[in-house]
């Protein structure tokens, strides 16, 4: 059962989108250059929380850096409420105002020699805030659940739990009142006893201010949790997405099946994929996922007709069912 209220209107026009986004590092030791983002589209509306899910090294945090303006792509571009992202120091620091960054381990993103007040009040005084600072640090706390705030505004980091440390990071980014948050692997660190905490509030924070949010996690439980839509990565590209009820209660696609099989609750035995593990300087010929498809293996993509393509030709993120979407020769032979 999902935490998250109604979906925002899907014709709503998106106020984050990557457009064939392309983010390529240069091979080590003279090496083939890695292609961590390779042909992303994606798009993020008002009020909505999209979940990114893909297992290491899949490039969702390259990704996220990239719709963050901290890293520059090599192809494609974003745009931000209809604009093209700017590059330009004083474009890019307005922009880092409105989508704020929140971190999977609030101690490393927290420096212990800062008090909380401090911590909070940093991006005030870096965009050169010329308010009430205390105040506007009093309902930052407030906001992400740490009452009374005055209590800790003097504390340090090593004071606090670590949810509370991870509400700390997230007042940090609520005191720029933000329009959009991106949270990598935000409760990752946590225990589970705390996870569902940080999870309502990030809920919450979308119904009180509006917010939307990227949540990047390899943890599809999660997604279902706190997600209006997911897409799932896999080798530096988007390989399903849709309505997180569609694609996590009927996923198309074997990599999306397979990181669903693991989970505790998941019917039968999980799937167990052979092969190395994604490569972005070593992206395979045809469907980037064949070598470790347990549908190719298992016979069901020749029944298909489809064990060639699987091979030898490359497939896009083609169209399913509403707003579903899946790069499958597999997944699409078996579409009504």
């Amino acid at each position: 059962m999902t935490l998250s209220p109604t979906a925002p209107d899907v014709t709503t026009a998106p106020l984050l989108s990557a457009q064939g986004l392309h983010v390529t590092f240069p091979g080590r030791h003279g090496g083939p250059p890695a292609r961590a983002v390779d042909g992303v589209d994606l798009d993020i509306r008002p009020g909505e929380i999209v979940a990114l899910v893909g297992e290491s090294g899949c490039g969702k945090t390259t990704l996220a850096r990239s719709l963050l303006g901290l890293v520059e792509p090599t192809a494609g571009r974003v745009t931000f409420d209809g604009h093209p992202l700017d590059y330009s120091g004083r474009s890019l620091k307005a922009y880092r105002k409105r989508v704020q960054l929140v971190l999977q381990d609030p101690s490393g993103s927290l420096n212990p020699r800062h008090t909380v007040y401090d911590a909070v009040a940093e991006g005030l005084r870096i965009h050169g805030f010329t308010g009430d600072e205390r105040t506007a640090v009093a309902e930052a706390l407030s906001r992400a659940g740490l009452r009374p705030p005055e209590r800790f505004f003097l504390r340090y980091p090593h004071e606090l739990s670590g949810g509370q440390r991870q509400r700390v990071v997230i007042a940090g980014a609520l005191v720029l009142e933000p329009e959009l948050l991106v949270a990598d692997e935000p409760v990752a660190s946590l225990d589970a006893s705390v996870r569902g905490e940080i999870l309502a509030l990030l809920l919450r924070l979308r119904t009180d201010l509006g917010l939307s949010a990227l949540v990047v996690t390899h943890d599809l439980g999660l997604a279902w949790n706190i997600a209006d839509r997911v897409a799932v990565m896999y080798l530096g590209r988007i390989v399903e997405t849709g309505a997180v009820e569609q694609v996590l209660t009927a996923p198309r696609h074997p990599y999306t099946q397979a990181l669903l099989s693991v989970l505790p609750e998941a019917p039968g035995a999980p799937v167990v994929l052979t092969g190395e593990p994604p490569d972005p300087s070593r992206v395979p010929s045809g469907c980037r996922f064949h070598a470790r498809c347990q549908v190719l293996a298992s016979g069901e993509a020749e029944r298909a007709g489809v064990a060639d393509a699987c091979r030898g030709q490359d497939v896009a993120v083609l169209s399913g069912d509403g707003e579903s979407q899946v790069a499958c020769h597999w997944a699409v032979s078996q579409l009504p």
